[in-house]
């Protein structure tokens, strides 16, 4: 067990007892604390005094849905930057789109394999560090500059169009220099539904980046057999 996941503290929301017994035994012996409740307004309760780091939530409740959850939550100004995961059993693309759009940060499909669970908290909880870690809102390089929070990239002064996926993988890349990333990573960042992409998707938008950026491409590297970082230094 890290430090950091000592620190981390879980709500689960999940109104099937048996399933919420076992998610929290697994969620425990990764070293999370875990908080626990069957309905959407003690959700609410529990949320607005503990400050969990995250929440993962049922969407079908008695009471108040996740839908309503998500919204109260990401409406308050002191619990709006809790990340949420979704917990689903519906599989059309609406049901999840509507989920994403009332706040929600990310969502897994019922059944689900834990280790995936795990794998996006873990995901979440690395972009909140680099969150906190961090004040710069606009990553500048001689030739290209990113702004994080226009959604808006410069290269030789001209404005570049970038997909929300080719602009989440380069800031991801710019946002650390110089660091190895392997494609596994990247999806983790930028995943859309790991049920229907693969790596190789990885790829196929780093080409897009590259052919898009101009000269600027020169900052991204490709580490044969491991996967891509971009090399050079930030201006201060």
């Amino acid at each position: 067990m890290t430090e950091t996941q000592a620190k981390v503290k879980i709500l689960l929301v999940e109104d099937d007892v048996c399933l919420q017994k076992s998610l929290a035994f697994i969620l425990e012996k990764e070293g999370f604390k875990v908080l626990s409740t069957q309905t959407g307004e003690e959700a609410v309760i529990i949320t607005r005094k503990e400050k969990p780091d995250l929440i993962l939530l049922d969407l079908v409740l008695p009471g108040i849905d996740g839908y309503k959850v998500c919204q109260i939550l990401k409406k308050d100004v002191q619990t709006a930057n809790i990340f949420i995961i979704l917990l689903t059993g519906k599989r059309k693309i609406e049901d999840v789109v509507l989920g994403l759009k009332e706040y929600a940060d990310d969502y897994v499909i019922k059944p689900f394999e834990p280790q995936i669970l795990i794998a996006r908290i873990h995901a979440l909880l690395r972009r909140k560090n680099k969150s906190e870690n961090s004040d710069r809102h606009i990553l500048e390089f001689d030739e290209l500059a990113i702004n994080l929070d226009a959604y808006e990239v410069h290269a030789d002064g001209e404005k570049i169009d970038l997909t929300k996926t080719e602009f989440d993988i380069l800031s991801l890349l710019a946002g650390n220099p110089n660091q190895v990333f392997t494609r596994s990573r990247i999806l983790d960042h930028v995943r859309e539904d790991n049920y229907s992409i693969t790596e190789r998707v990885v790829d196929y938008q780093i080409t897009g980046i590259r052919k898009k950026l101009g000269r600027a491409r020169k900052y991204i590297h490709t580490v044969h057999g491991v996967g891509y970082k971009f090399e050079a230094e930030s201006k201060p």
